[in-house]
């Protein structure tokens, strides 16, 4: 059986040989040594990779491509199937929850433009009088405006939010990554920053709210593990971002020290 350095294998299916070291230690892509330590790989991790990106594609974490990978080892197709069925349904009820979120943030967000165009132009100071500094009233009557981004996230009293127990793993590698940093930090840039229980607070002009929250709903695919709440308040964006105890270095590395 052919084999392959960790170099050919980088190069032949494209997943730089950082990720494929991960991969090993996290049990998803067994290698042989030789003799003096190279890690080795036949023809059959080429499907395997391919295998495991399709699953991180539908937004699985990786303990459970872990498990979905010993089905499709050892089974046919039609268990694979059966496994994966229930997996992409559970994936598809979040990302309903989510979109539904973001509706309603949008229509929220529409709602305050037109009650600030409908705002007389006034050559006074703004005051409680004239509604400027507050959001547009809810259909309830309040005026706050806040959205929560977490995978699953279950109302108050249901069990713990699956955030503080998602696996602590990014699915961006390599460029990917960098290029989620870079537009994380240029959407955050100047914040004022306060830290909060197990996260970070910035507050920031509420013109960026919208670049925020599509970065918050795309960070959710790669990093289920962040908790991201959004609230609107008058002329700013409140942005508080939360992780699970070993997710804080990398909170850290996104965002800065949070302390």
């Amino acid at each position: 059986m052919t084999s392959m350095r960790i170099s050919q294998l980088a190069e032949r299916s494209g997943v730089p040989a950082t990720t494929l070291r991960f991969y090993e230690s996290a049990g998803l892509l067994p290698a042989d040594r030789t003799p003096s330590g190279y890690r080795l790989y036949g023809e059959d991790a080429i499907d395997r990779l391919a295998f495991i990106g399709a699953a991180k594609h539908l937004g699985l974490p990786l303990e459970e491509i872990g498990g979905l990978l010993q089905v499709w080892e050892a089974g046919a197709c039609k268990e694979v199937k059966a496994d994966l069925r229930p997996r992409i349904a559970a994936r598809l009820a979040e990302a309903e929850a989510r979109a539904a979120e973001l509706a309603a943030f949008t229509a929220s967000l529409h709602g305050a433009l037109a009650h600030l165009d409908a705002l007389p132009d006034r050559s006074s100071r703004c005051d409680p009088e004239c509604g400027f500094l507050s959001p547009a009233p809810t259909a309830d009557g309040g005026q706050r405006v806040d959205v929560v981004l977490a995978p699953g996230r279950r109302p108050a009293g249901e069990g713990a939010e699956r955030w503080r127990t998602a696996s602590v793993a990014c699915s961006l590698t390599g460029a990917g990554q960098h290029e989620r940093t870079v537009q994380w930090r240029e959407a955050v840039d100047g914040a004022m920053r306060t830290p909060v229980p197990e996260g970070l607070r910035l507050t920031l002009p509420v013109e960026r709210t919208a670049k925020v929250a599509e970065l918050a709903a795309a960070e959710q695919h790669c990093c289920p593990f962040f908790d991201f709440r959004l609230h609107l308040d008058g002329s700013f964006l409140h942005l508080e971002v939360r992780a699970p105890a070993d997710g804080a270095a990398l909170l850290a590395d996104l965002f800065g020290p949070t302390a």
